[in-house]
């Protein structure tokens, strides 16, 4: 494919018009590699300039998850040594989101494990949620499984502005995945988190054996779904995990992803997230492939970058990452 066939279709995104399946397979397979990712971080630039869009996220409820998702090392079906806890500690949650903040982090989210939130544990997040109110600027979010429109008007009345709820896979891979829950069940969460007047956050894993149709039918999903923050994770397989002996990715695999997300979700945040150190040195080149959005420090069960050596690598790409000790 000629730099002028990608061309033409940047310049349809950038008219505002959305990528039909076939065009997006035929960018994907046939344009050459690094003019691909050159087109998307275009898109980027010129959709976004050099904004980069970072949050953190504290483990806020650990282990013994009913649910059997097959990459995750939270999963009580499977033996795997991890820390377990009902509620994180309040001066835990809010000293670390106060660290972030300082360096420049915009948003900050209690992640749960576990296929819902009780409401005891809700109710015990409340007092984590009005401290950082009262001690932080961040923008707050929440993923805590499954919603009720009752516990989604509670978050949104503690001060919570966003909730994640990932699809995981599409919704063809799905059940090679998860057979506890369903597909169609996250989307009813995310609808009830939207109606409560929740911004949604909602995105997948790369790299479980799905092939790259369906890493492009996830996209499509999402952009059904008018979601305008993406977290995009490449697969860690975790030992004593079904998942664990899966091939990793390789980098033009997950640089091809993130340039096609950027094409089929342009006004999207693409955001990296867990399992892009696997790449080593060559995973900022997401960030020059249409990638504009990061979670940063540590994950939840996985280990990042440190915040600080983030910040240097956002700054030497040329982004703005203004922190709050300047």
């Amino acid at each position: 494919m000629e730099y002028h066939v990608i061309q033409k279709y940047m310049d349809r995104v950038l008219a505002g018009h959305d990528l039909e399946f076939g065009e997006a397979l035929e960018l994907a397979t046939k344009a050459d590699p690094a003019e691909l990712y050159q087109a998307a971080d275009e898109l980027r630039q010129k959709l976004h300039k050099n904004s980069l869009d970072m949050c953190s996220i504290v483990n806020a409820k650990s282990g013994k998850c009913t649910e059997d998702c097959k990459f995750c090392a939270q999963s009580a079906h499977y033996e795997v040594e991890l820390a377990t806890y009902d509620v994180v500690d309040v001066v835990e949650a809010v000293t670390l989101a106060k660290e972030n903040e300082q360096l420049g982090v915009q948003r900050f989210s209690l992640v749960t494990a576990g296929r819902e939130i009780s409401e005891k544990n809700l109710e015990e997040f409340r007092l984590i949620y009005q401290q950082l109110q009262e001690e932080t600027q961040l923008s707050l979010c929440a993923s805590m499984g499954f919603l009720t429109p009752e516990k989604a008007v509670k978050l949104k009345e503690m001060g919570v502005v966003r909730y994640h709820c990932n699809l995981e896979t599409s919704r063809s891979f799905f059940p090679k995945v998860c057979t506890s829950h369903t597909w169609d069940e996250k989307v009813a969460t995310i609808k009830i988190a939207r109606e409560a007047g929740l911004e949604i956050c909602s995105g997948g894993i790369v790299g479980m054996g799905e092939s790259f149709e369906q890493r492009l039918e996830l996209a499509f999903e999402l952009r059904e779904l008018e979601i305008l923050s993406i977290p995009l994770n490449i697969l860690t397989p975790i030992k004593e995990t079904p998942f664990e002996d899966i091939t990793a990715l390789s980098v033009a695999e997950v640089l091809t992803c993130v340039a096609m997300f950027r094409f089929i979700n342009p006004m999207a945040v693409i955001r990296l997230a867990g399992g892009r150190t696997l790449l080593g040195k060559e995973h900022k080149r997401c960030f020059s492939s249409g990638a504009n959005g990061a979670i940063v420090g540590n994950y939840l069960t996985t280990g990042g970058n440190s915040l600080g050596e983030d910040i240097a690598m956002f700054r030497a790409l040329g982004f703005d990452v203004e922190d709050e000790q300047k």
